[in-house]
């Protein structure tokens, strides 16, 4: 299908749809990948392997980090100018999302490698999980440049009506984590399970490369086009940068509560926090996968003056979240101990985990305003909002209630600050989203 009737002329909840759902299954895919680790080391019985997992976490929410503001920023930058027809641009875009990505990998691989002591240090690790934190996080520094880029180059792809090429190279990943993690753990232990994620990256690192580098494509990745103005450059990052600060203060928020979990004496509640954080991302990806492949749509009519449409987008993606949303909070109440137990049979951490998991979700279809308003900023290029509103949430409520709750709700007070966040921020964002764009388009 032509890439201007998918994005400015098929009707808008078709076109959404269109591009949603395979970016729905491709987030779902991505999702299963970064759970496989935790499910198939849970699996061992051992809760202080699944500690490490989560203590090494942040590393890979950092990794993120920079996927997501290359990533994001660069999938908004190419979905206007392919509006305003600049070909160019495009290839311009796609080309310094390639190389800026494998640049940032190989730093984070030096930095890892060499100060790997007090980095895990400082997300938690103890003289109990420290071992297996440091043979998780070698294997995963070396995979670093690949990891990035196959994430950022995701967004790209989809910002050229290719949605379904993106689940493909998502699924690509996935599958080869989901066969090499069993027989890796078994064999190294966790480590494998860092090992395995470092294989099947590089795997969908090809795919990818084979496709930007194709005939079929219009954000091919071109060795002409690898000189970028530093005004675009600064364009991409710019809107890129609350995608940046969402992954950064996440790994911020769970490093917190990785320190404030310790003080209960054991890692049963840092345990819980690794299979919530599990939970909270299959259940939270289909979310980012109906803003993944609304944004493209948004920044493309925006782009092209079409503001009719741009309203239209936003009105679908708004209903589509909550209703979402609502019902995958119906869900965790009814069946909290299975969900936990997709994870883990150990019966200490089942019988923490299932009220922690009900103060944790509460009131879940409020962070739908979130991605609402989220999602509109980034689309249209006001990154200046989408920045405010990720740091509000995460670095300006979240942190300070896992520190602040503990001392009136013991343990339940770290579980708490998860669903006042989303009340505050999340209103927060949709309303100024409603009077500073919507209602001006």
């Amino acid at each position: 299908m032509d890439e201007n009737e998918l994005m400015g002329s098929m009707k808008v909840s078709k076109a959404v749809a269109k591009m949603a759902i395979p970016s729905v299954i491709s987030s779902l895919v991505t999702v299963v990948y970064n759970m496989a680790d935790t499910f198939f080391v849970g699996q061992t019985g051992d809760p202080l392997q699944v500690a490490a997992v989560s203590q090494t976490n942040p590393i890979f929410i950092l990794f993120m980090a920079f996927a997501n503001m290359f990533g994001m920023g660069g999938s908004a930058a190419a979905s206007m100018a392919l509006g305003e027809k600049k070909e160019k641009r495009v290839k311009q875009v796609s080309s310094f999302i390639t190389y800026a990505s494998l640049i940032v990998g190989i730093v984070f691989a030096v930095i890892l490698l060499v100060g790997m002591q007090p980095v895990l240090q400082l997300f938690g690790a103890d003289a109990d999980t420290y071992e297996l934190a440091k043979g998780y996080t070698t294997y995963i520094s070396y995979g670093a440049p690949f990891i990035i880029w196959s994430a950022a180059a995701s967004f790209v792809v989809r910002s050229d009506g290719a949605s379904r090429e993106a689940m493909t190279g998502s699924m690509i990943g996935t599958v080869a984590n989901i066969i090499l993690d069993p027989i890796f753990i078994y064999i190294m232990g966790v480590q494998g399970a860092a090992l395995a994620t470092v294989l099947s990256q590089l795997a969908a690192s090809v795919w990818t490369f084979k496709f930007l580098t194709g005939k079929n494509t219009i954000i091919k990745i071109k060795l002409s086009a690898m000189r970028c103005q530093a005004k675009r450059v600064k364009k991409i990052l710019v809107l890129g940068l609350s995608g940046f600060t969402m992954s950064v203060t996440n790994s911020a928020v769970q490093i917190a509560c990785n320190v404030s979990l310790q003080n209960y004496g054991s890692d049963v509640y840092v345990g819980v926090m690794t299979i919530i954080n599990s939970i909270r991302e299959v259940l939270q990806m289909p979310v980012t996968g109906l803003g993944n492949g609304a944004q493209p749509i948004i920044g493309f009519n925006y782009g092209a003056g079409e503001n009719g449409r741009v309203k239209e987008a936003i009105r679908y993606l708004a209903a589509m979240l909550i209703i979402y949303s609502t019902v995958a909070w119906f869900i965790i109440l009814l069946i909290p101990k299975f969900l936990i137990g997709i994870f883990t049979a150990d019966a200490a951490l089942i019988t923490a985990g299932v009220p922690s998991l009900h103060i944790y979700f509460f009131g879940f279809f409020l962070m739908a305003f979130m991605f609402t308003g989220q999602t509109v900023f980034v689309g249209i290029g006001k990154a200046k909002f989408a920045i405010f509103f990720s740091i509000l949430r995460k670095g300006i409520v979240v942190i300070p209630l896992i520190l602040l709750l503990p001392i009136w709700f013991g343990v339940n007070g770290v579980f708490l600050a998860e669903p006042i966040s989303n009340l505050i921020g999340g209103l927060a964002c949709f309303t100024t989203m409603y009077f500073a764009v919507y209602r001006k388009l």
